[in-house]
């Protein structure tokens, strides 16, 4: 009888890569064949986040519909489920553990009895759940999708200049982009203050570029530009402004720069990881985490 692990995948791309890594590496690990479930996960999100996976060249199958916790009657069966899995010995749900204050760390993940189909749940956020599989993530994301970048300006400007392109990244909104949280005011106050600790923490990481790049050319992803070119003044500041399938193109670029100032987000911590330099500089803030885990940070990247 074939083993399955099931894959709950949710949030933004990022995340989503997380979830699938660490699923794709624990299900190596134990012998189980890696399915992942695209529905259940956006059930709740579905006004403002997609299922972003189905773009990469990864080797898991989507679940049968059966399988699937999609709509609010299989929810509440799910919910029941985990529940009497607390009684369990054979363990259908395998779920990230979190303290009182959703705070996490790696954590070795208990594979002791299993039942034949398991659930795994979580964002597992830190390389040291995966890292043994690197070389085989760097295949599973790479796209399957065709990108046109026949005139694209960014895409010829890292080319032309690998050594010396220094990616950025400035998430904003990240407290008030929820449809429910976007006019509440702790939302936006919290929002500007993580992107004012951000250009903190970018500025600290240019001034360390600049003394190991001669002329670096400083390329800012975003979100959301508003605003941000006050921050970012001088010709070695490039905004990727890019219009169309802005999530995809931005990560497929984002891979091919060498040196990065890893902004506090999951999607450039990726696009950071992904990248196949050896001898990439990686700098990551020391006061900023924009997870719940404490190993978010790889060891081998620069703190600043």
């Amino acid at each position: 009888m074939e083993k399955k692990l099931v894959v709950r995948i949710a949030e933004g791309l990022g995340n989503q890569l997380f979830m699938y890594a660490n699923a794709y590496s624990l299900s190596k690990k134990i012998g189980y064949t890696l399915y992942v479930d695209d529905l259940s996960g956006f059930i709740k999100t579905k006004n403002f986040r997609s299922y972003y996976l189905h773009n990469f060249n990864i080797s898991a199958k989507i679940i049968d519909n059966s399988y699937k916790f999609d709509n609010f009657s299989k929810n509440v069966k799910r919910k029941f489920l985990k529940k009497i899995d607390l009684f369990r010995i054979k363990k259908k749900f395998i779920i990230e553990r979190v303290n009182k204050n959703k705070i996490c760390k790696f954590d070795l993940i208990n594979t002791s009895s299993l039942d034949n189909l398991v659930y795994i749940e979580g964002h597992y956020e830190s390389e040291k759940y995966f890292l043994d599989y690197k070389h085989n993530l760097q295949k599973e994301f790479r796209f399957n999708v065709n990108i046109d970048l026949s005139n694209n300006f960014y895409y010829e400007l890292i080319k032309k200049n690998q050594n010396n392109i220094v990616s950025i990244c400035v998430r904003t909104n990240r407290f008030s982009e929820r449809p429910g949280n976007q006019n509440k005011d702790t939302s936006l106050i919290k929002s500007e203050n993580y992107v004012k600790d951000t250009i903190d923490y970018i500025n600290r990481g240019i001034k360390f570029i600049k003394s190991k790049i001669k002329n670096p050319i400083f390329l800012i992803w975003s979100n959301d530009f508003t605003n941000l070119k006050n921050f970012f003044p001088g010709n070695n500041f490039i905004f990727v402004e890019n219009k169309t399938n802005k999530i995809i193109t931005d990560f497929y670029l984002l891979q091919h720069c060498k040196n990065f100032i890893v902004g506090p987000t999951s999607f450039h911590w990726w696009g950071a990881w992904l990248s196949n330099y050896d001898d990439k500089i990686c700098i990551y803030p020391k006061n900023i985490n924009p997870s719940n885990n404490i190993d978010f940070w790889p060891n081998n990247w620069i703190e600043i």
